[in-house]
């Protein structure tokens, strides 16, 4: 079999994992220089460093100021329990569920919480549930970005603002990338992870006031683990929202946000970050126009994912295949791509349909979107010779 010509440029960085993701542009050791290891957290000084980072947080978000912001223990998934096992049960919940993170915190709900008066909206992988069905009566819970689906919600139009329910919103892909309409969301958890580039372990809730309400006006019926807790004696437990976190972070972490904020801050703040999204979508969507082989997993570009970029082939080649073999050609494209250095951890999720998966936070680097892109049409050509002489 003659070899496909590989292409002659390079991206300089080949990191295009959806999480942990790429560190933004001139990251290096040397900026956690300034950590305050081996001190307390609640030093003060400790508790300084972690209020500076969550005040850049809120700045950089536009939260609202009576909105409350902290850090929480065990990343974006326990920003997510904490909501769901503090504020869930006093009313019917719907869940809207259209990739895995979403599936699973139904899971949560249904299986764990064994809440009753659960109703379920879900869409296959491409796709959104009917939003117009949404009954806000009723609490509920969505991630904005499906970041395994590359789907999201395409505006916060379809919440009302006389809701009675409160809107509990995982988007940990889609916040400082995308716009969140803040007067329409009750509790927002992310991660420093995914478009700021840093490191894991912690999770960042936010509670608007009408959250806070209904924490301290509803007791759940169930025992609440002690990382879970935010009330003492019927009341918001303030403290964790300013600084003293429930239990002991990472102050190499917090010295890490605090570094990628501070770049966010260089290149334009909210506004930059989002417009480098944005240019990365954007160079995709142009290869996509002029490349047959491959699409969008969304069906809707209104639902386009700017981050987490799902992409499914669609040349007869591969759509030939029984599923398994779909799913070995796509792990060898991936595979591919690996061996010769010019992408790393960019298959599809494992519960995804099989394709690949670009992540294009802001931290990512448009010029290597670009250099990356004929690479991809490098490793289809070659699985796709392989599989003509296997």
């Amino acid at each position: 079999m003659t070899a496909v010509q590989q292409p002659a440029t390079r991206p300089a960085n080949p990191n295009f994992s959806s999480g942990p993701c790429a560190k933004r542009p001139g990251w290096s050791p040397a900026a956690l220089a300034d950590a305050l290891v081996g001190r307390s957290h609640r030093s003060k000084p400790g508790k300084a460093r972690i209020n500076a980072v969550m005040d850049k947080n809120r700045a950089l978000l536009g939260l609202p100021e009576d909105y409350r912001i902290g850090i929480v223990p065990a990343s974006d998934t326990g920003a997510v329990e904490m909501a769901l096992w503090s504020l869930l049960g006093e009313r019917g919940v719907e869940m809207l569920a259209w990739e895995s993170f979403g599936s699973g915190w139904v899971t949560d709900v249904v299986k764990q919480l064994k809440l009753t008066d659960v109703r379920t909206l879900k869409a296959e992988y491409g796709a959104l549930p009917d939003l117009t069905q949404v009954d806000f009566d009723c609490d509920v819970v969505f991630t904005w970005n499906g970041t395994t689906s590359g789907v999201c919600v395409p505006n916060g139009d379809w919440i009302p603002a006389d809701r009675e329910g409160l809107t509990i919103c995982d988007a940990t892909s889609a916040a400082f990338a995308m716009d969140l309409p803040w007067d329409k969301l009750d509790v927002v958890t992310y991660s420093w992870q995914k478009v700021l580039g840093g490191e894991a372990q912690h999770g960042v809730l936010i509670l608007s006031p009408r959250a806070v309400e209904r924490l301290e006006s509803y007791t759940p019926a169930w025992p609440m683990p002690k990382l879970f807790r935010m009330t003492k004696a019927g009341k918001l437990s303030e403290g964790i929202f300013k600084g003293e976190t429930i239990n002991t972070p990472s102050m190499l972490v917090v010295e890490d946000a605090m570094d990628a904020l501070t770049w966010a801050e260089t290149i334009g703040g909210r506004e930059g970050l989002l417009a480098r999204t944005r240019a990365n979508l954007k160079a995709v969507e142009d290869w996509v126009a002029r490349t047959d082989w491959v699409d969008f997993l969304a069906t809707d570009p209104a639902t386009r994912s700017s981050t987490s970029i799902c992409l499914k082939v669609v040349a007869d080649w591969f759509t030939a295949l029984p599923a398994d073999a779909q799913g070995k050609a796509a792990k060898r494209m991936v595979a591919l791509l690996d061996e010769a250095g010019v992408a790393y951890d960019i298959g599809a999720y494992r519960d995804a349909p099989a394709g690949l998966r670009i992540w294009g936070g802001a931290t990512v680097e448009t010029a290597d979107i670009e250099a990356l892109l004929p690479w991809l049409d490098w490793a289809a050509a070659t699985v796709q010779a392989e599989l003509a002489t296997a």
